[in-house]
């Protein structure tokens, strides 16, 4: 593995950290992901939800929200329909919950994925439409950009769209409804929110209602406070994969906060099922990895309606047996991930080892779990992974990318072979004919190697910062500690550590991972573990450089400093 470093401009840190009065190690990193001055880094360091921008910016906000308005006055009926993924599912419960309390009663439903398929199908439609009164008013969340005869459909039954959708279009969007997506309604002011997830756009979307409903002294809406919702944007923007920055920022940041005290009997009931401990603090990786997968679960293999009926309900009894239903299908979908994991790094081992990128198949790969055998492929391998499962004549699953590359473009140069695909630069979803999967294949690695070098294959460590032993410490982390939340777009860092030693032989624990003790030159310890590498024990007693990330460890009611190994070399 190769490591790469790219020192910053030494006065140029040195400058920022003494006007911040910062340690000059935060000092680079924060040069190092852009914020070049004091006044962008303060803004970094310190997000206020005060400077969330003007919602009506945003294009077709304001004439979305004098449908809703229009909507309230009537008392119309009104149907929504939100994708199955974290995203969708927040999006979903934030609409609902908050057009309940402003006295409309909304329908839900978020697509089956093994019977309807994804997004805005006809199948999904249907079933919405089907067994109540049409409504007038049907609102699309975290899909709908590329349905054009869907929406023409509803249309042609007199019913209002409006969609809130951010996955890009696949060519030119002229359909008759009201679509709040930023990546196709580019306008002046908006590119804010060019990077905001459906959720993101739905807070924003209710800001402007509510704004407009204050002026108008709606009763009621003066109770509603949307930063008590940001528990629920947090979730789908982390979940995402969007880059944290800008106002994703401010969401995830103050959203995390909200969600450490959230009184939602569902997700208190999902955090105890996960084990979670809120008064510890969440963080992103609680969302990508415990809460995220449980809600998740029902889309995947069960009903994903499932987890809005949780988010939404003030029933702790309900809440508690529906999350706990959410980690049964949580340990199933485990169990079914965990095999064909297995079966695709075989498939790479054996097959694919020298490719730049991955196309996997298997007739008896479930689709609905392909998506996270893709990100645990891409991860281990560091290259695109492309995952897919057999649906009848098409083959059909998940990407997920690396940084430096955006799969959205990727498979701008492979579209002669696909049926659908779509998505975002980290994520995607994609369906092809399974005849065509060999060209496919191919013309996926051509793609990448075009666009990346000679180098496409090689796995790289970027170190974000070299590192004395000596200097790693309490006081450190508490300046990291204003750089979280990390995620797209603010990377957590990765350090390069001089000046250790093993104090002893690696301890191996579950036959895959070790922890283990270094001392500085000075003899103080520092304890780290290091997760997959168990065939790759660091020799106790001799000069090392370590690639580490640092993070806290709370175990039996204390909290510890934590090196997590990612690699490591002989010091020269």
């Amino acid at each position: 593995m190769r490591w790469i470093y790219t020192p910053v401009h030494a006065e140029s840190v040195a400058a920022l950290a003494r006007h911040l009065g910062m340690n000059p190690i935060v000092a680079e990193l924060l040069l190092r992901n852009g914020h070049a001055g004091p006044e962008p880094a303060t803004r970094f360091l310190q997000p206020a939800l005060a400077t969330l921008g003007d919602p009506f910016l945003l294009g077709h906000v304001k004439l979305a929200v004098e449908r809703l308005i229009r909507a309230l006055e009537r008392r119309e009926r009104i149907t929504i329909l939100g994708d199955y993924d974290v995203d969708g599912v927040s999006s979903t419960t934030l609409l609902v919950h908050v057009l309940r309390r402003l006295g409309l009663s909304p329908r839900y439903f978020v697509p089956r994925r093994l019977e309807e398929g994804y997004g805005l199908t006809r199948g999904a439609i249907d079933r919405a439409l089907d067994g109540g009164s049409r409504p007038d008013l049907f609102i699309a969340l975290d899909c709908g950009t590329n349905s054009h005869d869907e929406v023409a459909y509803l249309r042609d039954a007199g019913i209002d769209v409006i969609v809130v959708d951010h996955h890009r279009s696949k060519e030119a969007v002229a359909f008759d409804a009201l679509l709040i997506n930023p990546h196709v309604n580019e306008s002046a002011g908006d590119h804010a929110w060019r990077h905001v997830c459906t959720v993101g756009l739905v807070f924003k979307l209710l800001h402007g209602l509510l704004k407009e409903l204050r002026a108008r002294n709606h009763p009621g809406v003066m109770d509603i406070r949307l930063r008590d919702y940001l528990d629920l944007v947090a979730m789908g923007t982390i979940a995402d994969l969007v880059p944290l920055v800008g106002e994703n920022r401010i969401f995830a940041k103050h959203g995390l906060q909200v969600l450490a005290q959230t009184q939602r009997p569902g997700l208190r009931a999902l955090m105890s099922v996960a084990a979670l401990k809120p008064e510890q603090g969440i963080t992103p990786v609680d969302i990508s990895f415990r809460l995220g997968p449980r809600i998740n679960a029902s889309g995947r293999l069960a009903d994903a309606s499932l987890s809005v009926d949780l988010l939404l309900s003030g029933d702790w009894k309900f809440c508690q047996d529906t999350a706990q239903k959410l980690d049964d299908l949580n340990r199933e979908r485990q169990d079914i991930e965990r095999l064909i994991t297995d079966q695709a790094e075989r498939h790479v081992d054996e097959r694919f080892a020298e490719s730049c990128g991955f196309v996997l198949f298997d007739e008896g790969w479930h689709p609905g779990v392909v998506g996270i055998v893709a990100g645990r492929i891409s991860r281990k391998y560091n290259r695109p992974a492309i995952v897919l499962g057999n649906e009848g004549d098409f083959a059909k699953g998940s990407g997920r990318g690396v940084a430096g590359l955006n799969l959205v473009e990727l498979l701008g140069g492979c579209r002669a072979c696909l049926e659908n695909w779509g998505g975002h630069p980290m994520a995607v979803g994609v369906s092809l004919r399974k005849e065509r999967l060999g060209e496919f294949r191919e013309l996926f690695n051509v793609t990448i190697r075009a666009t990346r070098g000679l180098d496409a294959c090689e796995p790289i460590i970027e170190l974000s910062a070299w590192l004395e032993g000596r200097e790693i410490g309490e006081p450190l982390m508490e300046e990291l500690d204003q750089l979280h939340p990390f995620g797209q777009g603010n990377p957590e860092p990765i350090f390069g550590v001089r000046g250790l030693r093993l104090r002893h032989r690696p301890e191996v624990f579950k036959e895959q991972h070790f922890r283990f003790s270094a001392e500085d030159e000075t003899g103080r310890r520092l304890s780290g573990v290091a997760w997959k590498l168990a065939d790759k024990l660091p020799p106790a007693g001799v000069p090392l450089e370590l690639a580490v990330q640092l993070n806290w460890n709370h175990y039996a009611g204390r909290k510890m400093l934590q090196l997590e190994l990612l690699d490591w070399r002989r010091a020269e």
